[in-house]
């Protein structure tokens, strides 16, 4: 891609888009623009493919207008059998209000999010939205109707993050609401109990559900960059504040973090669930390669 292509996808310019429908339409665009994508599989309500007819099938589904063109008896498949039904789960929790360096946590999942359910809806697949802190804030049912976005789009836009984190509580709360196999999709700096977390992922993948973690960090998460004494603060306990060198810390701050990051990558590929590590820096378009290598 060319040098001047690159901003469809810098965090950093798209923040500066505040219409999220505008940002989301700029980054699927950008990269649609890239590998020229061919219409996927699923039609909305409307049947697309037909297949033939099998003793069991429901006469009620025949296709009597295929039966006088071809002489034979077809049935319609409809998108609850051909589409794909995608749960965007975004943490919505204080923690990812953070920011060092423009772009908060949450503000780039919002963008990735609307990314994802703009993609989704546009190869005509099913896409909803949970956005939880420790309960769930907004639940939009996933529809693959083509002006659906809005309403997915809707909750972002009225609602910053707030409130405490419980990941892998909200995780089986939703996995006992879905009620057929999908793909979920969690965005979230995953700063909980790595345990529950896991738990709760691994019972989507037993429900026979598809999942992706897209593991969000700030990049001073990640380094620790900070020289002087430094005044730490957590962002959902108003009381825990530390101050600290981060000089004579960093070494060892490294190390446990890549360590956390090397354990939740570990276990999540045992279970067959695919963990992207990303920072707010990261660009779009390598943000949603997970997705469209996933997708194929």
């Amino acid at each position: 891609m060319a040098n001047g292509d690159k901003k469809h996808f810098d965090p950093k310019v798209l923040a500066g888009i505040s219409n999220l429908y505008l940002r989301a339409r700029w980054v699927v665009e950008g990269i649609m623009s890239g590998i020229h994508s061919s219409r996927a599989k699923g039609f909305s309500v409307e049947f697309e493919e037909h297949r033939e007819y099998s003793p069991g099938d429901e006469i009620r589904r025949i296709d009597w207008k295929a039966l006088g063109k071809f002489d034979r008896y077809f049935i319609k498949e409809y998108e609850d059998e051909t589409n794909l039904r995608a749960y965007l789960l975004l943490d919505a929790s204080a923690s990812m209000d953070y920011a060092s360096d423009g772009v908060t946590k949450f503000d780039y999942g919002c963008t990735l999010v609307a990314s994802l359910a703009y993609l989704i809806l546009k190869q005509q697949d099913a896409a909803g939205l949970v956005t939880f802190s420790n309960r769930v804030e907004a639940f939009v049912p996933p529809k693959a109707k083509r002006d659906y976005l809005a309403q997915i789009l809707h909750p972002l836009e009225n609602r910053g993050p707030a409130g405490e984190t419980n990941v892998g509580k909200i995780l089986e709360e939703i996995a006992g609401q879905v009620r057929r196999r999908g793909l979920i999709i969690l965005v979230s700096d995953l700063l909980d109990e790595p345990e529950a977390i896991l738990k709760g992922l691994r019972l989507f993948r037993f429900k026979g559900n598809d999942v992706i973690v897209f593991h969000l960090l700030d990049p001073a998460e990640l380094e620790l960059p900070f020289d002087g004494n430094i005044l730490f603060e957590d962002l959902e306990e108003a009381n825990l504040r530390v101050v600290a060198d981060p000089k004579a810390i960093r070494k060892t701050y490294r190390e446990v973090v890549g360590e956390f990051v090397t354990q939740m990558r570990k276990q999540c590929q045992d279970s067959a669930i695919d963990y992207q590590l990303i920072s707010t820096s990261t660009p779009l378009d390598q943000a949603l390669a997970s997705y469209l290598s996933w997708r194929g």
